[in-house]
């Protein structure tokens, strides 16, 4: 946990900036989802990306995080309680929750305690939804430069942890019974910046640069500049997403 913790403490001020927000489909398929709307846990929240959007669509939303950096970095939304909190262990009361909301951290959690604190502060009735992104594609030869100078290079420092994203989370046991997801991507227009930013935060960049420095990084934005065009040139990014969702007995 402590090594979780550290990953996204370090820099958070570029994962606030970098990360991806979800799109609108995603929120009108949750709102959806729920029989009432007054109140919603964002766990694992980062900087609050899907916390804006679940703030449109319940009364309140308490959001926390395990990293007391990320949060210092949140979103400023006006009915959503931003706080330092491990998914397994919270102070809620039972029974309180609409909604339990995983954004593109559950493959972070222990499951033998975290399933357990679903079932706990969920109302009855209530839903669990997961969701996470993929791998990012932009062009043929943009995406090639990536997977060669970057995905690549750092595949040796992902944490076991993420390849249960890798495998779009079919290797997580879900106890309940799961409900029929629509497929919604995530598209964005990104400078160049805002791809450099993105693949300096994924965690196996940075532990490849803590143990052998920034190099093939620099490399890494030589070549896809080059690819990419004028820095402010903005380019259409496509990440398609999993998207677990049920309610739980």
């Amino acid at each position: 946990m402590a090594d979780t913790t550290k990953l996204f403490s370090d820099k958070s001020d570029i994962y606030a900036r970098a990360r991806p927000t979800y799109p609108q489909e995603l929120f009108k398929y949750i709102k959806g989802l729920c029989a009432d709307h007054e109140l919603a846990w964002d766990c694992a929240t980062g900087n609050g990306q899907a916390a804006e959007g679940l703030s449109k669509i319940f009364t309140r939303v308490e959001a926390t995080d395990i990293s007391p950096e990320q949060i210092a970095h949140h979103k400023h939304l006006s009915n959503v309680d931003f706080s330092v909190c491990p998914a397994e262990k919270t102070p809620f009361a039972d029974h309180s929750f609409d909604l339990v909301n995983v954004a593109q951290a559950l493959h972070w959690f222990d499951f033998e305690r975290f399933w357990p604190e679903v079932h706990r502060v969920l109302k009855p009735g209530g839903v669990f939804i997961t969701y996470a992104y993929g791998w990012s594609e932009i062009t043929p030869e943009i995406d090639a430069l990536v997977d060669s100078k970057v995905k690549q290079i750092v595949e040796p420092y992902w944490a076991p942890n993420n390849r249960l994203i890798m495998n779009a989370y079919r290797d997580v046991d879900f106890p309940f019974e799961t409900l029929e997801t629509p497929d919604i991507p995530i598209r964005l227009e990104w400078t160049f910046e805002n791809l450099m930013n993105y693949l300096h935060t994924w965690s196996a960049t940075r532990r490849c640069m803590a143990e052998n420095g920034n190099d093939f990084f620099e490399a890494a934005r030589s070549a896809l500049l080059k690819s990419w065009g004028a820095a402010d040139k903005r380019r259409l990014v496509t990440m398609p997403m999993v998207i677990v969702a049920g309610h739980p007995a």
